[in-house]
């Protein structure tokens, strides 16, 4: 796999990097490639690198000491996660881990290196805040749902937002696919598997979604919307 200065103009954080800086880049990084499973790093690893997704799909979750798991975000293509270490330097680590949801592939970028550029370009320092801003207004989004929607609104407007993230359109009858499932959902949204599966088993019998092994179809996303809005 060939990367290009020009494809990481992607990159929301180099977007007003210059050639010879996105070349730089390139020249110290490097590729890395998880089967779906696997992972990019673990919950508490020290945030040597950080990641741009080159393919395929990455949720970032975290785990309390009992093993309950909450999906924090899902990653797509030439999006940057893990950019802890870059950011606050010697003995940070990942506050989240990093898991493939399907064959993905990433740049690696060791964490000290970016840093160091980080110092002399200023381009670097403020894009990368206004991304942590943009990911500090959703979680926001999402703590309002939690503290002040129903379940069912919760998991409608999740479906809403990953649709317009990563969803494929089908042909007008198949709607919009989703490759995640139940379980993704639930964690999504702060709540159980068996509540997930309740409200997407009677959302398919009215024909709003239909659901298999790991995928999610939205048929009719007009009526998903009035549910996420707590339209009776």
């Amino acid at each position: 796999m060939t990367i290009s200065p020009r494809d990481l103009k992607q990159v929301i954080v180099f977007q007003h990097a210059t050639d010879d800086d996105l070349d730089l880049i390139l020249k110290n990084s490097i590729l890395r490639s998880i089967e779906e499973g696997g992972f990019f790093f673990l919950q508490g690893d020290e945030a040597a690198y950080l990641y741009i997704l080159i393919s395929g799909q990455v949720k970032l979750m975290q785990s309390n000491p009992n093993g309950q798991q909450v999906n924090l975000r899902t990653i797509y293509p030439w999006q940057m996660f893990g950019a802890l270490g870059a950011t606050r330097g010697k003995g940070a680590v990942y506050p989240a881990t990093a898991q493939s949801l399907e064959n993905s592939t990433a740049l690696a970028i060791h964490s000290t290196f970016l840093r160091s550029m980080m110092e002399t370009r200023t381009y670097l320092s403020f894009d990368l805040m206004n991304l942590m801003t943009s990911y500090i207004q959703e979680m926001q989004t999402r703590y309002r749902e939690l503290a002040t929607e129903r379940v069912e609104q919760r998991v409608a407007n999740a479906l809403i937002r990953l649709a317009g993230q990563s969803g494929i359109r089908l042909d007008k009858e198949a709607g919009i696919e989703l490759a995640f499932s139940r379980q993704d959902v639930a964690e999504m949204t702060g709540t159980t598997l068996y509540t997930v599966s309740r409200l997407l088993s009677d959302w398919e019998r009215k024909g709003v979604v239909k659901t298999g092994r790991e995928r999610i179809q939205i048929l009719n996303p007009h009526e998903l919307v009035r549910i996420g809005d707590g339209l009776p």
